[in-house]
């Protein structure tokens, strides 16, 4: 499955970093998305969401919900199924906007759900 990574980090203390670490364990496809970092690990890193060079089923979000409003129209036609609101990400008015666009928004931990089967 490929993943979007909004507000990826390369600081592997930050959940970002670790998402993206446990999504490749997990045999997942991450695209980290940061306006700054060219590289984490050997992984590229993209600008925005549309700079990521193939479809994403799942855009899981490491942004406060003013930073994450900015990126808002491009949630919207990224033509991914589902958005995680990670703990601290929530912003419940981009998830209705979402959720009216017929994308499934949830507030959930990208970590937790990898580590219960259940992403």
């Amino acid at each position: 499955m490929n993943v979007a990574v909004l507000g990826a980090s390369n600081k592997p203390q930050r959940y970002s970093y670790k998402a993206v670490q446990a999504l490749l364990d997990k045999g997942h496809n991450p695209f980290p998305v940061h306006p700054v970092i060219k590289q984490i690990d050997s992984l590229d890193v993209y600008a925005s969401l549309n700079d990521v060079p193939e479809p994403v089923d799942t855009i899981t979000v490491y942004l406060s919900a003013a930073n994450s409003d900015r990126h808002a129209d491009d949630m919207l036609t990224s033509g991914a199924r589902r958005v995680i609101f990670n703990p601290g990400a929530e912003n419940p008015e981009l998830a209705a906007s979402l959720q009216a666009a017929g994308i499934e928004a949830i507030e959930a931990c990208t970590l937790v759900m990898l580590s219960t089967n259940q992403f």
